[in-house]
């Protein structure tokens, strides 16, 4: 069983879409990085996943079942950008509210954890700051003990260190549940030692989705002679191409198998944030077919 999967998947909002044609498929235990420009579907996206949204084209499927289905929704968390949470309430009127709403509610695992923050139970959630605010809101996800954890943007206006603190917390949450998360974020380097899946969306569409370490291993970046460049572009799918009047730069995608290259060109790996933006200089890469044979 999957964790999630999209076939066909689109919405519409009067005659635009705002996605189209999406299909994926998410193993279960998986961190899921969602990224992608303004504009580009992502919240759409997850609302279809947390049944906020009915598609106008295709189906997705979480967890085996319907997302609107009373019984999946048991087993999901959502996080919104805008933090749901009530200013006037104390973090403990926050915890019992969730207890109230939540059959699968594990009280122990909140408490523990925000006195671990050190977050008093006492203090009104409007007092406190951005940072902590996205930690009660995180808390209260985590203790509905979900088997997926869906977060847009929850790093949004939060300074280095509160994101730090974010992201460590919920890793630590991840190791001990082994739950499914999709984590919608613009900060590429939040993601990157804590996402082992990528979901890449752009205008609408999903141009990458994969392991990420099978996605990096694919991409190479290839740095020569500008005067080369269009002979070795002819021959390997380029996802991007820069150059000067001297030298080219081409990020490429590949097997993973190489063949040796005019030695006036150096070769080497791709970090996640490099791939990403190469993907999103050209919209149109997601219509790339994969080579026969590679030859970078």
């Amino acid at each position: 069983m999957t964790a999630l999967t999209a076939t066909g998947l689109g919405k519409r909002y009067r005659r635009n879409w705002v996605l189209e044609g999406c299909s994926l498929s998410v193993p279960p235990g998986r961190v899921v990085a969602l990224v992608g420009p303004n504009g580009a579907g992502k919240t759409t996206l997850l609302h279809l996943v947390v049944g906020l949204l009915e598609p106008d084209a295709g189906s997705v499927a979480v967890l085996g079942g319907a997302p609107g289905e009373a019984d999946t929704l048991r087993r999901i968390a959502f996080l919104a950008q805008d933090k749901p949470l009530y200013e006037g309430f104390s973090v403990a009127d926050m915890l019992r509210f969730g207890a109230r709403m939540n059959p699968r509610w594990d009280g122990e695992l909140a408490r523990r954890r925000l006195a671990e923050l050190g977050i008093p139970l006492a203090r009104k959630v409007g007092r406190l700051s951005g940072g902590q605010q996205a930690q009660v809101a995180l808390s209260v996800a985590l203790a509905k003990r979900p088997d997926l954890l869906v977060l847009d943007e929850p790093l949004a206006n939060l300074d280095p260190l509160a994101r730090h603190d974010v992201m460590r917390g919920l890793m630590t949450a991840v190791a001990e549940s082994g739950m499914t998360v999709v984590l919608s974020s613009h900060v590429v380097s939040d993601l990157e030692d804590t996402c082992d899946w990528l979901v890449l969306l752009n205008r609408g569409r999903i141009q990458v989705a994969g392991d990420i370490e099978d996605l990096l291993a694919e991409h190479r970046l290839l740095t020569g002679p500008a005067d080369l460049a269009d002979g070795l572009a002819a021959r390997v799918d380029v996802v991007d191409d820069s150059r000067t009047d001297r030298q080219a730069t081409l990020l490429v995608r590949t097997r993973g198998e190489r063949q040796p290259l005019d030695p006036r060109w150096t070769t080497r790996g791709v970090d996640l944030e490099e791939l990403v933006l190469a993907y999103l200089r050209r919209p149109d890469a997601a219509s790339l077919p994969r080579p026969a044979l590679a030859r970078a």
